[in-house]
């Protein structure tokens, strides 16, 4: 899905990196790609979308989705962390995912949301999201373990993240994905994202992200 990149990774000049705990925009599991916070200004170019549209149109007719699975949307506990670190471990690929002490931090930033989508049929934990809050919002990352993607799992955690950084006064939201990661991209076009700019090798692998984002202001 989204994500930033995680910490303890040398990125070209981290000008046009993190400036609060150095963060990767993930994209996998839809690709993830999420975490950090960039600069409103000056850290990318604005994005021809065009070439997009064909390959998000493809992508969104092509979709099937699962049975949904019933959902609890609640607030992260702690003893939730190691059943999340795993299914992060799962998620992502090395270099991707985060180690315990990053998940940490990102939970633990002041402004940080986590909210865990829960079975409530077995209290299984089934995905979950960490934003962080501010003027503009930012999604950090969503994970959602294989079995239960086009479940509407991303899509319950992202609407409720959404909705509690608006109600702290959140008048927009931004995220990272990768340029490949057509997956990722119709799920937040279908969402309402728009691609305002890409991040010159934003990922570790060299590999481009687009920095997208949504206003909350007119969304109920």
């Amino acid at each position: 899905m989204t994500r930033r990149r995680p910490t303890g990774v040398a990125y070209p000049s981290d000008a046009d990196g993190t400036s609060d705990v150095a963060a990767r925009a993930r994209g996998n599991c839809l690709q993830r790609g999420f975490l950090g916070r960039f600069p409103e200004k000056g850290c990318g170019k604005p994005v021809e979308t065009a070439p997009f549209r064909a390959a998000w149109a493809a992508t969104l007719r092509a979709a099937r989705y699962n049975v949904g699975v019933p959902l609890v949307i609640r607030d992260f506990k702690s003893q939730d962390f190691d059943t999340l670190w795993r299914m992060d471990q799962d998620c992502f690929p090395p270099g991707i995912s985060y180690s315990k002490p990053e998940l940490k931090a990102y939970m633990r930033q002041r402004g940080s949301i986590t909210l865990v989508a829960e079975d409530s049929g077995g209290g299984k934990l089934r995905g979950f999201i960490v934003v962080h809050g501010g003027p503009t919002g930012h999604v950090i990352t969503i994970d959602v373990p294989v079995e239960v993607r086009r479940s509407g799992v991303g899509s319950s955690l992202l609407r409720a993240a959404e909705q509690r950084l608006q109600e702290e006064g959140c008048r927009a939201v931004d995220l990272e994905t990768a340029v490949d990661n057509l997956g990722a991209l119709a799920f937040y076009k279908r969402h309402g994202y728009s691609v305002i700019r890409t991040w010159p090798r934003y990922y570790s692998n060299g590999v481009d992200a687009l920095v997208l984002r949504k206003s909350l202001e007119a969304s109920t």
